[in-house]
Parts: C-alpha cells; sequence; structure tokens
C-alpha cells in the first residue's frame, strides 16, 4: 500500500538535506504532494509535483510503480530540453539503488539522463547587467509580465503551458506564481516562469518558441524574472535539463554546483 502523507515531518528525515525546490515545495505543502510506504513510520518516500518526482529512503518497487489520480499530462521542461513525447516523468532517485529499481522497473521506457544543478546563492545577481538584458530587447517585441490575459493565451499553446501548468487558475497563479513572457505580433514568443513556488522562492521554467530561438530571447526573459524576484525576495532557483539550460544559466549570474542522474519515462 502507498499512503498519501500530510505531516511532512515523518518523511523529511528521509530526504535530509537534499537541496532540491521541488522537494522543498512538497515538504512545506505550498505544491506537490508526498506518498510514503506507511502513514506512521515511512521507510521510502516519493515528493511529486507536476512532472517531477523525488525517491528517497529505502529503494520501494510499490512507490516508483504509483500512480496517484492525477498523473502528469505533459512532459517537463519540453522541448529544446526534453525531446521526450507527451506523459512523460522525470523520476530523480537520491542513489544508485532507486536508479536501477527504476530503470529495471519501467525497462525500454526509462531513459538516465543527466541534469545539472547551480548553487543556490541568494546574492550573487548583478542587477545592473540583468537590467541592461531586461532593457535590450528590440523594438518589434514586448516584454510583460504573465497577467491574467497572458495566463490563459500561455494555457492554450503547448509549447509553453509549462510555464503556468502547475497553477490551476489565474488565482492560484497571481498568488504563488511569477512570470514574463515576450510577444511578437500578440503572439507569446519566449518565456520565463515558475515552475514551481516554494515559501522562499521558485523553480525557473524557461523557453522559447522552436522558430524564435538563439535570438538572446530567453536570456531577456530570465534577466527579467530574475530581476521581478529580487524585488520580491524570492530566489529564482535554476536547474538546468541540459547543457544548454545550465551554460545560460551561468550567463545570468548563476554558478555551477554538480551533475547528477534522472530518468524519464515514457508512458507514465
Amino acid at each position: 500500500m502507498i499512503y498519501e502523507i500530510t505531516d511532512a515531518s515523518r518523511v523529511s528525515p528521509l530526504f535530509g538535506k537534499w537541496e532540491e525546490t521541488i522537494i522543498w515545495s512538497c515538504l512545506q505543502g505550498v505544491m506537490g504532494k508526498i506518498y510514503a510506504d506507511d502513514p506512521s513510520a515511512p521507510a521510502a518516500a516519493m515528493a511529486m509535483l507536476g512532472d517531477f518526482a523525488f525517491f528517497a529512503g529505502k529503494p520501494n518497487i510499490e512507490l516508483i510503480s504509483y500512480r496517484p489520480n492525477s498523473p502528469s499530462k505533459n512532459c517537463a521542461r519540453k522541448s529544446p530540453h526534453c525531446g521526450m513525447p507527451d506523459s512523460c516523468i522525470i523520476m530523480v532517485p537520491q542513489n544508485e539503488s532507486w536508479k536501477n529499481m527504476i530503470t529495471d522497473f519501467y525497462g525500454k521506457r526509462a531513459a538516465v539522463i543527466t541534469r545539472y544543478a547551480t548553487k543556490k546563492e541568494p546574492h550573487i545577481f548583478d542587477k545592473k547587467k540583468l537590467e541592461k538584458a531586461a532593457d535590450s530587447l528590440p523594438e518589434q517585441y514586448t516584454l510583460s509580465m504573465i497577467d491574467e490575459r497572458l495566463y490563459e493565451k500561455c494555457r492554450t499553446e503547448t509549447w509553453c503551458a509549462d510555464l503556468v501548468s502547475q497553477f490551476p487558475d489565474y488565482e492560484s497563479f497571481r498568488k504563488l506564481g511569477i512570470g514574463a513572457v515576450i510577444c511578437k505580433g500578440g503572439a507569446i514568443i519566449s518565456g520565463a516562469s515558475s515552475y514551481s513556488r516554494y515559501r522562499e522562492g521558485i523553480e525557473i521554467e524557461i523557453d522559447t518558441r522552436k522558430d524564435y530561438r538563439r535570438r538572446g530571447l530567453a536570456y531577456i526573459c530570465g534577466a527579467k524574472l530574475i530581476l521581478e524576484c529580487l524585488k520580491q525576495n524570492l530566489y529564482p532557483s535554476w536547474d538546468a535539463h541540459n547543457k544548454g539550460s545550465a551554460t545560460l544559466a551561468q550567463k545570468l549570474g548563476y554558478h555551477y554546483s554538480h551533475a547528477y542522474t534522472a530518468v524519464e519515462v515514457r508512458g507514465y
């Protein structure tokens, strides 16, 4: 049996000092859910938010095979990051034993990948550099914070849906989310937003429409989002799906921390 855990203190020791904001979101009760093998004395736990699942404790096959009532419909970090079809999930194992259990269970549907974490350093950002970047948008484009109209527009387009997808309605996004988009001719072509929220900050989601990539638009959106987060005393955490995302993060002022293993599971 797998149980939803509402008292995070029961499972927090299993996650230890794991510096992942999605885990923090779940443990803090801000977003996401926690599942475990036992409601009172869990030995294994899963922190799940959107298209991510983090596994901690003693490897448990029931937990890795468990699907909550509302499984993921959209692949996290879609193109250019993921390259996977819809209905996939990114499972992050605490150790090699968890990884092996996940890959053995899902077989050919599982692909082992490497992700890149950045250091969480609240006071590293060069505001003048970021302001210069945010002000460098060519005249044919407009840069705006996501309001109700833009929230609804993001939801209608697959490539940018994850800018707001973890917030079920605009009121939720208004209270917990924050994001910036670049538009041209009324169409969203690039954006940086809160994939998720924890008490002290957000986890960044950033993407550009395929036909507008490599023009520096993601850099401008990222700079704008970071500046707005700093104004609100929120930390804009950046976890990179690939080396390109890690390079963009470093350009914006982040410092590389470490690489880690994750498993993309198709058809979840």
